[in-house]
């Protein structure tokens, strides 16, 4: 398949998804709900695919997506609050009055809350990458929790544990789906650079990346920044997809979304990641119904009850994960050659199917 042909494909589809968000959108197709699904997949996506150039590109097993994305969210939060709501949230300790004069855009708050999580990444990250393993994934849920517990103890700043409501909303599809696209390509271009090469090479083995001439440390704390960065900028949608955030939100299980999200996508794959966010997102809603009463007739099925969405949900998870160990797509990348393959070697193995048919009917005669 020749760059023309890909690069035709790729405009095609890239057409035909902006023309089914702008239906979704502006409400033509599909329904409110739907379209919040997708929002929170967009937003799911970019969580896991910063958390997978932690953890699949890079070896390093780092559980702090939660206190990233709580940074970002309340960054979001505070700055662009409307000045009038600020006395009706802040009821009980208002707010500091150095913040009250400072209300920012949309776009300023979410970099904001991006560079402040890169850097306490890098404060966290010196002493903490140096370990590894079970050792490093607990120190850094450690940190997580530590950084919602800071926002919960800040009523001046954060509102503690009451949380910041009123926050302004963003209603367009394509910023959500806009910035998940230019969030998840800047990680991509990354990831194929050069410092994406050491990456994987520190993934693959840390003495023989060292030997080579590798920073380690450099490479490291690089890796978990932006990571962490990425998943501030998330955060801030976050908190304009719900317009309401506390600190609650931001618990440690929360991460555990995206490990899954993560795994099930394939450690080591962005669209892979992509693609899980949307299954994983979308597979949960749709399997709530069973949390509700159901009756047949006069009769209640005593299984159906809350908690069984999530059972179910796991079940399914267990059944993909015995069939695709690495995931939906392992290490590999979403391409048009694959794709092509694919459907060429199934056109083959069913053409030698037929014809061993034909020489074994052959024989029988």
């Amino acid at each position: 398949m020749n760059k023309k042909i890909k690069h035709l494909h790729t405009a095609i589809l890239v057409l035909l998804s902006m023309i089914l968000l702008f239906l979704i959108d502006r409400g033509m197709l599909g329904s409110s709900y739907l379209k919040r699904i997708l929002n929170l997949s967009a937003i799911y996506a970019i969580v896991s695919v910063s958390m997978n150039l932690v953890n699949g590109f890079t070896g390093l097993f780092s559980l702090g997506q939660s206190g990233f994305m709580a940074i970002g969210a309340f960054s979001v939060a505070i700055f662009t609050v409307p000045k009038a709501n600020i006395k009706s949230i802040f009821y009980v300790v208002p707010m500091a009055p150095w913040l009250v004069e400072m209300r920012l855009s949309f776009p300023a708050a979410l970099l904001i809350g991006g560079f402040l999580a890169a850097g306490l990444a890098l404060l966290i990250g010196y002493p903490v990458l140096r370990l590894k393993s079970d050792y490093l994934a607990i120190a850094t849920l450690g940190f997580s929790e530590i950084i919602r517990i800071v926002l919960t103890n800040m009523p001046t700043i954060t509102n503690g544990a009451f949380g910041i409501k009123r926050i302004p909303q963003i209603a367009s599809m394509f910023t959500y789906f806009g910035i998940a696209a230019l969030c998840i390509g800047i990680m991509a271009l990354l990831i194929n650079s050069s410092y994406g090469r050491a990456f994987k090479a520190i993934r693959e083995d840390n003495i023989a990346a060292e030997a080579m001439g590798i920073n380690l440390t450099f490479h490291k704390e690089l890796a978990f920044s932006v990571s962490a960065f990425f998943s501030a900028i998330a955060g801030g949608l976050y908190a304009s997809f719900l317009t309401t955030i506390d600190p609650k939100q931001f618990y440690f299980t929360l991460t555990y979304n995206f490990l899954l999200i993560v795994v099930l996508g394939g450690m080591g794959s962005i669209t892979g990641t992509v693609m899980a966010s949307f299954i994983i997102t979308y597979g949960l809603e749709w399997l709530r119904f069973f949390d509700s009463p159901l009756m047949i007739g006069a009769i209640p099925i005593p299984l159906f009850r809350p908690g069984l969405r999530m059972v179910i949900f796991s079940i399914l998870l267990m059944l993909v994960v015995l069939f695709f160990r690495k995931g939906i797509m392992g290490t590999n990348e979403f391409s048009w050659e694959g794709i092509d393959r694919f459907f060429r070697e199934k056109r083959y193995r069913d053409l030698f199917r037929r014809e061993k048919s034909k020489k074994a009917g052959e024989r029988n005669e």
